[in-house]
């Protein structure tokens, strides 16, 4: 095969008499999405709601997840082509709006941002928003709430941030202006009076009029008050006040004023001005949520505090995050005690109070996957220098621990006692599974670590970055490697890790596992014209019936095993909205796990065989393109 107009050389093995005769086929096995590990909040916020069936609906990836607090079981809204940006819910707490952000699809070809309304209960698209109008993406969305939900207000990512308001009944513009040139966090309708809406974000809040198809807006005047660098969010009290959350630290209470006709003259319009500022947080107020009776809960970022106010904004009560979790984002109540809370690295919690709050999430760029041998567990490592193991069967963070460097790639002992983290720096770390401490510390060199297996009978063999990819065999005597030019290498490890200089006496070698994105059984992988990145990983089942393909184009895909022949048929899965970095199943085959880099989104898939999917809400949302046959 050639990458990159390179001819790579590949032996077929002696049990292949005919290779011109094999044919391919797509695997009988298909994919499920199972599961969504991860929260987006790093970059978003006010995406973390409640609906009337008991699920928080939030969003990561391409992903809406629709997670049912009580009986811990996820659905998923899987409609959007790239990262879902923004998210509401409708007055009636059944639809949603969700919106996405601009793509570009495999061949570099934009894909253009829109908004859907969908139908949580049946998870069916209702309306498509904005197609071909929307710049960028769009990053905020605001159902109104006084005629029934009637409307749907947007804002893109453009330069102006083009403020739009839509029927969405219809799927019609009503109207659409210019914002401003800064950078805008949120808006709502006034949720007594949809003629009334509210944006706020870098140096401003501008209080917007609907009247006869255009708007018009007003400042906010901070007259005597220090204004702020961010207005970072805002609600509506049950007086009708509005009260923003700033980057000073400080809860500002809106009211309307009237004309200052003494120092304007007669015709003077009425004004929005502070009426108090109430010292809330140390660092920013990032969320504001009102609670039935008029209570209120503010959310901070430096402090990371929780603080529950009175209705004439009386502190009552307040908790912190652990500083693990990174600073509130996000709070949605629950039940008038319990409360959701989104945060800055990711996580989830649920909690109150007094019982404190139990999270999942990673934060930055993930790399580091690796499966347990004989249980439902698997590690992830990446470049926030978290380690956390997950369980696939409960759903849940099992532990997790900071490192001092960030990780690259992990592997478990065959005996699943220990895992050895791969790092930056050329170091790599083995820790022990029951007590999670570092209980041996090496270093290979000063190049980052790439890869690192443990052979079959428990030597690990690890390799600086030239090395890519690598396996042993089946005995334990040989490795197999990728290089980062695209070379296959053969080691004789029993012989002193010598290099073996002919490649074809390695071409009947069985291999303990096959993750070598180059290489005769899966050369049908590459797409034709291949510049060799591409594919980033890849990993044969332990049945060695299927391979799993992690690529650079937000794809997990499915080939048959050996899949030696060019153009192999295969199933194609989305979910990820950055390149999938890394793919394993678990240690029964049941399920596959593949990690997103800059998503740092995990999705679990649940392996089917022909016949044997569910069905029910999950085929509404499912992503599944197979190839044609040959």
């Amino acid at each position: 095969m050639f990458i990159r107009g390179r001819p790579i050389t590949m032996y077929v093995p002696s049990n292949i008499q005919n290779y011109e005769d094999l044919r391919m086929e797509p695997p009988v096995e298909k994919l499920e999405l199972d599961w969504v590990y991860g929260y987006r909040g790093r970059d978003c916020r006010a995406n973390l709601y409640l609906l009337s069936s008991g699920e928080a609906v939030y969003f990561i990836a391409c992903v809406v997840v629709l997670y049912h607090i009580n009986n811990r079981t996820q659905r998923h809204y899987r409609k959007h082509t790239d990262c879902v940006r923004c998210l509401t819910i409708h007055p009636d707490k059944v639809r949603v709006a969700s919106g996405q952000t601009a793509g570009v699809d495999k061949d570099g070809k934009p894909l253009q941002p829109y908004v859907h309304i969908w139908d949580s209960s049946t998870l069916i698209t209702l309306q498509q928003i904005g197609l071909g109008t929307f710049e960028r993406g769009v990053g905020s969305v605001a159902f109104s709430f006084a005629d029934a939900g009637a409307f749907l207000c947007v804002i893109d990512d453009s330069n102006e941030h083009m403020l739009s308001v839509w029927d969405c009944a219809k799927g019609t513009k009503h109207t659409e202006v210019k914002s401003t040139n800064e950078a805008v966090f949120a808006v709502e309708f006034n949720p007594s009076d949809s003629t009334n809406i509210i944006t706020c974000g870098k140096s401003h809040i501008y209080f917007w009029t609907l009247s006869a198809g255009s708007l018009t807006k007003k400042q906010g005047i901070f007259g005597k008050y220090k204004k702020p660098k961010f207005i970072q969010c805002f609600v509506f009290s049950l007086t009708g006040d509005v009260l923003t959350g700033d980057s000073e630290g400080n809860i500002l209470t809106w009211g309307k004023s009237p004309g200052d006709i003494k120092t304007l003259g007669k015709g003077a319009k009425e004004t929005f001005q502070i009426m108090r500022q109430t010292r809330a947080h140390d660092g920013s107020v990032f969320t504001l949520c009102m609670l039935q009776g008029g209570a209120l809960l503010s959310g901070g970022g430096k402090d990371r505090k929780i603080i529950r106010w009175s209705a004439d904004l009386a502190p009552e009560r307040e908790c912190e995050i652990p500083e693990k979790f990174g600073a509130v984002r996000c709070i949605t109540d629950v039940n008038g005690e319990e409360v959701l809370v989104g945060t800055t690295r990711n996580a989830i919690l649920r909690g109150t109070f007094s019982d404190g709050f139990v999270a999942i999430g990673h934060v930055d760029e993930m790399w580091g996957l690796a499966t347990h041998p004989s249980q439902d567990v698997f590690l992830t490592c990446g470049h926030d220098r978290q380690v956390c193991v997950w369980n696939t069967a409960e759903h849940k963070l099992d532990w997790c621990t900071t490192l001092e460097e960030y990780g690259l790639c992990a592997d478990f002992c065959p005996n699943g006692a220990v895992v050895s983290v791969g790092l930056s720096t050329g170091r790599w770390l083995v820790l022990d599974l029951q007590t999670k401490e570092v209980i041996s510390d090496y270093t290979d060199g000063n190049e980052q670590l790439s890869v690192m297996r443990y052979s079959p009978g428990q030597r690990l063999s690890s390799f600086p970055h030239f090395i890519t990819h690598l396996d042993w065999s089946k005995d334990g005597k040989y490795i197999m490697s990728n290089s980062g030019d695209y070379e296959i290498l053969y080691w004789d490890v029993a012989g002193g890790c010598k290099l073996l200089r002919n490649r074809y006496e390695s071409k009947d070698r069985e291999w303990a596992s096959y993750t070598c994105v180059l290489g005769f059984h899966v050369m049908g992988v590459w797409l034709e014209g291949s510049d060799g990145t591409d594919i980033n990983a890849l990993c044969r089942s332990h049945s060695e019936r299927v391979v799993a393909v992690a690529d650079d184009f937000c794809k997990v895909h499915l080939f048959q095993y050996p899949c030696p022949k060019p153009k192999a048929p295969n199933h194609s899965y989305e979910g990820h909205g950055s390149h999938v970095t890394n793919v394993r199943f678990t240690h029964c085959d049941s399920h596959l796990l593949s990690m997103g880099g800059k998503d740092t989104c995990i999705l679990q898939w649940e392996v089917k065989r022909a016949g044997t999917s569910d069905g029910g809400d999950r085929t509404h949302s499912a992503s599944i393109t197979s190839s044609p046959e040959p």
